[in-house]
């Protein structure tokens, strides 16, 4: 009852759902249909990955006692409630426009399983995800400009000159962080979890489902960027053939 009444969910929840609102009905207004629900999605991504980048770094930097089965500082239970909140409204966007799109819906769903278990169930382990989080939407910012160019790239010549030039560097920037910084410390975390001094603090059914849900992210992450830098060589090659020609 002390979780729920402290709660900061429903202010962001409140926050990301008229941010949403603004992108599809304001800003995205004059774009098709058919892209307007994404391009709204990649405007509450914008406002969450970066501040939760800068939110969970500055929530270790006071946590006085680093750990994998540290107990939760206030701040770190902030950052989860805010990311609880984006996570919640991008999953009903998905289940609203794209329900079909069951990998997205399971990613967010497994995603909220951890923050949620972190926050209200364990009240121990944010250190590991607070890490996680930095790794994974400091990318945020560049795969959401990329994201939108993309979405108009066919009918736009600046988007679709954004989308090439800002291919290499998203990129280049996603593989050091999921394919290379995040397994790295994937392995560390999954060894913690499971010694003793984590399974006093956590229940073991919960370290586990962490290790399996963020195992299968990381490889779901890895065929994502070597798909999207096959199609970018690919294209190079085909316009360098051309050129050619």
């Amino acid at each position: 009852m002390e979780i729920i009444s402290n709660s900061m969910f429903p202010t962001f929840f409140s926050i990301f759902s008229v941010i949403y609102i603004i992108g599809y009905f304001g800003i995205f207004r004059n774009w098709s249909q058919k892209i307007r629900p994404e391009a709204s999605s990649c405007l509450i991504s914008l406002f969450h990955g970066s501040p939760a980048v800068i939110l969970a770094i500055s929530a270790l930097r006071s946590q006085p006692v680093w750990g994998f089965a540290a107990p939760n500082s206030s701040a770190e239970n902030g950052v989860l409630e805010f990311s609880i909140a984006y996570f919640t409204m991008d999953l009903i966007h998905y289940l609203i426009f794209t329900p079909q799109d069951y990998l997205f819906i399971a990613h967010h769903v497994a995603t909220l399983f951890v923050f949620i278990s972190c926050r209200c169930v364990t009240l121990h382990g944010a250190f590991s995800v607070m890490v996680l989080l930095v790794f994974a939407e400091i990318t945020s910012f560049c795969q959401n400009i990329w994201t939108l160019a993309g979405l108009r790239k066919d009918d736009s010549e600046l988007a679709r000159r954004v989308y090439w030039v800002l291919s290499p560097p998203f990129y280049a920037l996603y593989t050091v962080m999921r394919v290379v910084a995040g397994p790295l410390f994937f392995a560390m975390m999954s060894a913690s979890l499971m010694k003793r001094e984590a399974r006093d603090v956590m229940p073991i059914w919960i370290s586990i489902s962490w290790i399996v849900v963020v195992g299968t992210a990381i490889m779901v992450s890895w065929l994502w960027i070597w798909n999207n830098w096959m199609e970018y060589f690919r294209a190079r090659k085909v316009s360098k053939e051309k050129k050619e020609g």
